[in-house]
């Protein structure tokens, strides 16, 4: 085996897939106890059960599913739970008696001896994907901790002294620390904490749907909403106005930055927390999910000098990964580049980022008036919400910096009399708007368990939205399932649907005009955009989405 076995199989799969890992395989832009391999997984384009696969032949090691691990008996007694979720090993007994080690990394050898230590026994190694040892861990050992649930909730604390002993004890901290490395494994991007009146409920997003899960038992609401509250640096006593705080927290080999906001109600406080890994992967233009056309589009219009660039779309729609993408592209040591946010979400090396904050005056407008002064190349500001915003941000453009935005629109033609009605003039808009990208995210297909379906006449004639969304008799399409990989979902993941208004002379002279969106519209299509409904179809017909997906999220028109 060669001298560095993750290296060597690196550069192997690179050479099969056309992959690149020199950033994967920096020790220096790593955590000393996170796994190199599993930064080579991050950063390909492989499903973790293939990548597991890669792995284990490479390795010349058998092997383990999920139900393989399912159903044997695990050995996680010995074991911190800390350790296991950290090194991704899972141990069980073999159907023979011995004892087996499923881990992700085969070559991690600190995590071998110390489980050989742990059993005081030999153990077989067996590969396992990390999704399958994530998720069998999260059951078992949810499971024991279940077991060891042991808080008194026959008195309803009231005072805020009892109120934060209770929240400070080992029961309320294991349980709110177990919330959150379930999301983290669940992929959750936020964790909805609510009491109502028979009881506490859990729910997480997860690939931008809400779905319940186990709520932590024999614990009291208020001991679980004071425990988020003082890892948020809140007011544990101030319960009738909503408050905002945010925390940073450890999980595993990751670190977590979370935003903590909470809400009065009928039943009691709720808390939403939003989960912000630090290391978000490398932003690559492949993984936003546009076409090769729109792709050669927006690393056409990034190559501009000045000029402004709006994304658009709801909250949620991924503007923010859009916009961080961009400033990616755009990093170079020869740029200057600021950014004002609410929040920082990435945190991109070399790029001077900013958060507002409203209680001191630090607004978008108040940091766009600095930014002209701090001779930048390009400025990010999250988002235009009012006219002094917008005024600043074309005039930034018109003397000759690169300004990237967002705007709330439905589509990206909206974005223009959105931007003439915070009182941006037409002239000075035709001057300085380069490109709108609106764009939404759709849920993928589980690519486990997914199942092609070829539409035939009655099927298109029993459901009218085929024939709305352009498809026809024969076309083959892809329909969820559901197995253990994506929770039963079917799907697993989001990618985006994009539409790019570029700028042309006839686009130029509708916002002279002060055309409505629709007029700019049409004159866009007749030019060759594509629209978010057409990019969601071609996704469809690739296997990518499915058609019910597609309608959820955009509309025909």
């Amino acid at each position: 085996m060669a001298a560095d076995p993750v290296e060597d199989f690196a550069n192997q799969l690179s050479e099969r897939y056309r992959l690149h890992f020199d950033a994967a395989l920096d020790r220096t832009r790593i955590g000393l106890d996170e796994s190199r391999l599993r930064r080579v997984w991050e950063t390909s384009f492989l499903s973790s059960h293939d990548f597991a696969d890669e792995v284990a032949a490479y390795a010349k090691l058998p092997r383990a599913g999920y139900a393989e691990l399912k159903q044997a008996s695990p050995l996680v007694a010995r074991f911190s739970r800390r350790f296991l979720r950290q090194t991704f090993a899972f141990p069980y007994a073999g159907p023979d008696g011995t004892a087996r080690l499923a881990v992700a990394d085969p070559w991690d050898q600190a995590t071998c001896r110390a489980a050989e230590l742990a059993l005081d026994e030999p153990v077989a190694l067996y590969v396992a994907a990390y999704d399958d040892i994530a998720l069998i861990l999260r059951e078992t050992l949810d499971d024991e901790a279940q077991e060891q649930a042991e808080v008194i909730a026959s008195s309803r604390p009231d005072d805020v002294e009892n109120l934060r002993d209770l929240a400070s004890g080992a029961p309320v901290v294991r349980a709110v620390n177990d919330l959150i490395e379930k999301a983290i494994d669940m992929r959750a991007s936020d964790i909805h904490v609510e009491p109502f009146r028979n009881g506490l409920v859990v729910r997480m997003r997860i690939d931008g749907m809400l779905r319940v899960v186990p709520a932590p038992t024999l614990i009291v609401p208020e001991a679980i909403i004071s425990r988020i509250k003082i890892m948020a640096s809140l007011d544990i006593a101030e319960r009738r106005l909503p408050q905002d705080g945010a925390a940073r927290v450890r999980i595993g080999a990751s670190d977590i930055d979370m935003r903590v906001a909470t809400m009065p109600r009928q039943h009691g406080e709720s808390a939403v927390i939003r989960l912000l890994p630090r290391d978000r992967g490398l932003l690559d233009i492949k993984k936003l999910g546009l076409f090769p056309a729109d792709e050669a589009k927006l690393t056409r219009i990034l190559e501009l000098p000045h000029g402004l660039v709006a994304v658009t779309g709801p909250t949620g729609s991924g503007k923010t990964t859009s916009l961080a993408t961009m400033l990616s592209i755009l990093n170079d040591p020869s740029r200057k580049i600021l950014t004002i946010e609410d929040p920082v979400e990435y945190e991109i090396e070399f790029v001077n980022q900013s958060q507002v904050k409203p209680s001191i005056g630090l607004t978008f407008a108040a940091a766009m008036r600095a930014f002209v002064r701090q001779d930048p190349d390009v400025i990010m500001v999250g988002e235009v919400r009012d006219r002094e915003t917008a005024d600043i941000s074309i005039h930034a453009a018109l003397t000759g910096h690169l300004v990237l935005t967002t705007l709330h629109t439905e589509t990206a033609s909206a974005a223009v009399p959105r931007l003439i009605d915070l009182g941006v003039e037409p002239f000075l808009l035709r001057s300085t708007l380069r490109a709108v990208i609106a764009q939404r995210l759709v849920r993928m297909l589980c690519e486990r368990c997914k199942k092609p379906e070829i539409l035939d006449a009655d099927t298109c004639a029993r459901d009218r939205r085929y024939g709305a969304l352009g498809l026809k008799v024969g076309d083959r399409i892809w329909r969820p399932t559901g197995c253990e990989r994506c929770n039963g979902a079917g799907y697993r993941g989001r990618t985006g649907i994009f539409e790019i208004l570029e700028m042309n002379d006839e686009v130029h002279q509708l916002i002279g005009e002060r055309a409505d969106a629709s007029a700019i519209d049409r004159a866009a299509r007749a030019a060759g955009m594509t629209t978010m409904i057409e990019d969601a179809v071609a996704k469809c017909l690739a296997g990518a989405t499915s058609p019910a997906e597609a309608l959820r999220v955009t509309t025909v028109r």
